[in-house]
């Protein structure tokens, strides 16, 4: 029997919460672990078990004490530092554009958001498939995002992210760990290089990410078979 995907939730609204473990404790492939009303309660929580996935409210006070909103963008990348195998996926209800590229930039993995209720009632496939590497938005997010990236995917992928992307044209048979090892990067920094490369291109998976690249003529295209 595989491995339950184990998960922390942050969020200020103990009745979110409680919605949150109705749903997830009929899954049985996702074991919750811990939640957490304040920020700096969620990352003692980390700090004790070994959580796959974050599900992360953007908008939650940093303690008991510090009622001002916990600093999102400078959270994630420091938990992804301490926790390099953890995924991180964002359910609020803010939908803006710049807030939505900058916390995907930070390192999560998807954004949802908490009036989706496809996604909210998707939620235990929504944890695997990013705690497995993959990405996740809402839809209203996702056609928000196409927006800008018709003309600038090229000027969008940064030199690294190619090269991440051509490793993984390159051996796509390796799992993520073997391709960090190839790069000489820790498997956080490779997860975060993907991923950003990911929502930059408007795919989920990696190998679609490398379809969409060679589509793109950003990377070389597939070897000739005999």
């Amino acid at each position: 029997m595989a491995r339950k995907i184990r998960v922390v939730i942050l969020d200020d609204h103990q009745g979110i919460i409680d919605g949150y473990l109705y749903r997830l404790e009929r899954a049985p492939e996702v074991e919750v672990v811990g939640a957490a009303l304040y920020a700096e309660d969620m990352e003692r929580l980390l700090a004790k078990c070994q959580a796959d996935v974050l599900l992360l409210d953007v908008n939650v006070p940093t303690s008991h004490d510090n009622p001002n909103p916990y600093p999102i963008l400078h959270t994630i990348p420091q938990l992804l530092q301490t926790c390099p195998d953890l995924a991180v996926l964002v359910v609020s209800m803010y939908s803006e554009r710049a807030l939505v590229k900058a916390v995907m930039e930070a390192g999560a993995s998807g954004y949802i958001l908490k009036d989706d209720q496809a996604a909210i009632q998707n939620l235990p496939s929504i944890l695997l498939t990013v705690a497995h590497g993959g990405v996740h938005y809402s839809y209203t997010i996702h056609q928000l995002l196409l927006k800008q990236r018709a003309s600038e995917a090229e000027a969008m992928l940064t030199s690294r992210q190619l090269e991440a992307l051509s490793v993984c044209a390159a051996y796509p048979g390796e799992s993520t760990a073997a391709l960090a090892r190839r790069l000489g990067v820790a498997n956080s920094t490779l997860r975060n290089l993907l991923s950003t490369a990911y929502f930059r291109l408007g795919v989920s998976h990696r190998t679609t990410a490398v379809a969409k690249a060679r589509q793109l003529g950003l990377i070389t295209s597939e070897a000739h078979r005999p």
